[in-house]
C-alpha cells in the first residue's frame, strides 16, 4: 500500500535554489514503490466543490509572477489520467460530495514543483483535486477518508501546501537564499505543535488547530495552505502516527515540514 504525503512545496524558486528542502524533494519518492498514478491536492486550486483535473495532457501552469525567466521555461510534461479522474469523481459522489471533472485543468506550481524534483522523468500519470478553503479542516479530512482506498490501488495521494504560510512576515534577510537555519519562535512553536499532534495522531486537536495551536492565525492568516494536510490525514490508516520526513525553515517563518501517512 502506498502512503499519503503532505509536502510543504514552498516557493517555486525551490527548484532552482540549493536548500535542504530541495534535497529532500529530490528523494522523497525513493521510500516506496513507483506509483501507478499521482493524485495531487494543491493549495493553489480552490473551487466551490471538489473538482478533478481531467486532461489527457495536463498544462504546466505558471501561476506566479515576478520570478526569473528560467522558472517559466520549466514544463512538467507528465501524462494525465482522465479515466481515473472520472472514477475518483464517482467515488466522491458516492461518499456524499458534489464532485465533477474539469477537462482542462493542468498542474499548478503546488503540484509540479515537488514532482519536477521527485519524478523528473515525468512518466507517471498525474491529476489534481481542488480544495474548498471555505469549508475547513473537517471537510478535507472527510475527503481524505473517501480517497483512502486509492492507496491500495497504487495511487499516491500527494497533498501539497505549507506547514506555515504568512508571506507578510517572511524575512528575506534571514538566509535569503532559502537555505533555512534561523527561525522565528512563533513559527517554530506552531510547527513543533503540529509535529507533536501528528505523531500522537491527536486528530481532534488537529481538526481544531485554529483554536488550539500556538499562534495559529499568525502562521495561517487563511486556511488554504494547511488544508491539503487534512486530506492526507484522512487518507491515513486510523490511529497510525504520521512520520516526519523533513523539517526545515526558510526566511525565518516559512516551515518546509513534510510528513508521511501510512
Amino acid at each position: 500500500m502506498l502512503p499519503a504525503l503532505f509536502i510543504s512545496h514552498g516557493s517555486p524558486m525551490t527548484v532552482l535554489l540549493d536548500s535542504p528542502a530541495r534535497d529532500f524533494m529530490r528523494g522523497f519518492g525513493a521510500g516506496f514503490p513507483k506509483p501507478k498514478a499521482i493524485l495531487a491536492v494543491s493549495a493553489h486550486w480552490e473551487t466551490a466543490e471538489p473538482l478533478l483535473g481531467g486532461p489527457a495532457t495536463p498544462e504546466t501552469i505558471h501561476d506566479f509572477y515576478g520570478f526569473p525567466q528560467a522558472l517559466y521555461q520549466i514544463h512538467y510534461n507528465a501524462p494525465g489520467a482522465p479515466e481515473l479522474a472520472e472514477s475518483i469523481a464517482r467515488r466522491l459522489h458516492e461518499a456524499g460530495f458534489k464532485s465533477a471533472v474539469d477537462p482542462a485543468r493542468g498542474l499548478d506550481h503546488g503540484a509540479w514543483t515537488p514532482l519536477y524534483m521527485a519524478y523528473p522523468k515525468a512518466d507517471i500519470p498525474v491529476l489534481q483535486l481542488s480544495i474548498q478553503s471555505h469549508l475547513g479542516p473537517a471537510h478535507h479530512h472527510a475527503l481524505g477518508v473517501a480517497l483512502r482506498p486509492l492507496r491500495e490501488e497504487g495511487v499516491l495521494i500527494l497533498a501539497t501546501g505549507s506547514m506555515t504560510h504568512n508571506l507578510r512576515e517572511l524575512d528575506r534577510n534571514v538566509h535569503g537564499d532559502g537555505r533555512g537555519g534561523a527561525s522565528f519562535p512563533w513559527a517554530q512553536n506552531f510547527a513543533d505543535w503540529m509535529e507533536d499532534k501528528l505523531a500522537q495522531r491527536d486528530d481532534a486537536a488537529l481538526l481544531e488547530y485554529r483554536s488550539k495551536a500556538p499562534e495559529a492565525r499568525r502562521n495561517h492568516p487563511t486556511d488554504e495552505h494547511l488544508l491539503p494536510l487534512y486530506v492526507a490525514l484522512g487518507a491515513a490508516t486510523p490511529g497510525h502516527p504520521a512520520t516526519a520526513l523533513h523539517r526545515s525553515m526558510q526566511f525565518g517563518s516559512l516551515s518546509m515540514d513534510s510528513y508521511r501517512f501510512d
